[in-house]
């Protein structure tokens, strides 16, 4: 299992952890290529060299938009439409969304609002869309599991934004460290850490690093703002666990009997459990006591997940309590390789056990948005992805 861990000095922003995933081996030029599906304006994802307090070879990110795209807000839904409508693999729409429901969330929280009639002036212009979606498709690339925060270092004093004067952290941020960020003040007189930074890394999946983890990757990701007593840096290192590696790894099932609902509340919360992270879902049909018929509702995640899937099932479904056990995992290991076709690129999911290929199948997404973009069979999209 691979996890990636940050570390920040300077805080955390979206074009940072965007820059930091970079730099542990994403290229940009994919990044550019796969985003022109999400959002109609204009934009360029652009690196280069940074060094900073002694530090060589880091790396800055920006995104470079046209002039007059620069403040153009959206709001939640408008966003939530464009993630959807986007090509964009669905675990990356998925994770996408999570990151700007919470934003919602939290700005409707401080304006006294519904999530969907938040308007978004920053977070919804261009530049952090393309942060915040390109981050979570970075970190797709990656294969990461999870990720690990240090304690983030926050600025004081205040800073203006299109409502007026706010105290530091930004209303918006404050709610997102709340959702189990660790932070720590600083005497630095700036915003260190953005809404869009701290939703990113209050909402990407969590796990502990294992004892048999080793580094295998690190890089040194620059903001554009310069300190007053620290470099503007935040650093991200790829962690591999080496009893994952081996095929093992512990993870949680959580299941209920249920036989009082209908199949299409059970399709609905199956379908929610999955969007949520849930790593497997299954159904089976089961006899309950007095003969009643009913259905047996499993889910497989991960640890750090199993308290917000079991609130999905008791909210979403009509069940009156969850069994949970720990389970332990052998699996293959898995990496993604991509395949041109004569349709389009389709990533073909490898898996190998002690090192040598077993089995390898084609990402059903990648096809089927080829077979409805050409109008052509699905299977046919399969069998040439194969070939």
């Amino acid at each position: 299992m691979k996890i990636i861990r940050f570390d920040s000095v300077g805080g955390a922003s979206g074009d940072m952890i965007l820059g930091a995933l970079i730099g542990l081996g994403v290229d940009v030029d994919e990044l550019n290529a796969e985003l022109k599906s999400l959002i109609p304006d204009k934009f360029l994802i652009k690196t280069k060299l940074w060094q900073s307090h002694g530090i060589n070879n880091g790396i800055q990110v920006e995104v470079e938009i046209p002039e007059h795209h620069h403040h153009h807000g959206r709001n939640f839904n408008d966003i939530k439409t464009l993630i959807e409508d986007s090509a964009l693999a669905s675990e990356v729409k998925a994770m996408s969304l999570k990151v700007f429901t919470a934003l919602a969330e939290a700005e409707g929280k401080v304006h006294n609002k519904a999530a969907g009639e938040v308007h978004f002036h920053e977070v919804g212009a261009v530049d952090s869309i393309v942060d915040i979606v390109g981050c979570c498709l970075a970190f797709s690339k990656l294969g990461a599991a999870a990720i690990a925060v240090s304690p983030l270092p926050t600025g004081s004093g205040t800073f203006k934004c299109q409502h007026g004067t706010y105290p530091l952290p930004a209303p918006a941020t404050l709610e997102m460290l709340k959702l189990g960020l660790r932070s720590a003040p600083t005497d630095e007189p700036f915003e260190l850490v953005t809404p869009t930074g701290a939703a990113l890394l209050a909402i990407l999946p969590k796990a502990d690093i294992g004892d048999d983890a080793t580094v295998s990757k690190s890089s040194d990701s620059f903001g554009h703002r310069e300190l007053n007593n620290r470099p503007n840096l935040l650093r991200a290192s790829l962690y591999e666990n080496n009893a994952a590696h081996n095929g093992k790894c512990r993870l949680t099932v959580l299941e209920t009997n249920i036989d009082d609902s209908t199949p299409e509340i059970i399709g609905y919360a199956f379908n929610k459990l999955l969007k949520a992270g849930a790593l497997d879902v299954w159904t089976q049909p089961i006899s309950m006591k007095k003969q009643r018929s009913g259905i047996l509702l499993s889910v497989l995640c991960s640890q750090n997940l199993k308290a917000e899937l079991l609130e999905l099932i008791l909210t979403e479904t009509t069940s009156f309590g969850v069994r949970e056990y720990e389970v332990i995992r052998h699996c293959m290991e898995q990496r993604f390789e991509e395949k041109e076709t004569p349709y389009g690129k389709v990533r073909i999911k490898i898996a190998s056990y002690k090192g040598k290929d077993l089995t390898s199948s084609p990402e059903f997404e990648d096809c089927a948005a080829l077979a409805e973009k050409h109008n052509i069979p699905l299977k046919e999209i399969m069998q040439k992805a194969l070939i």
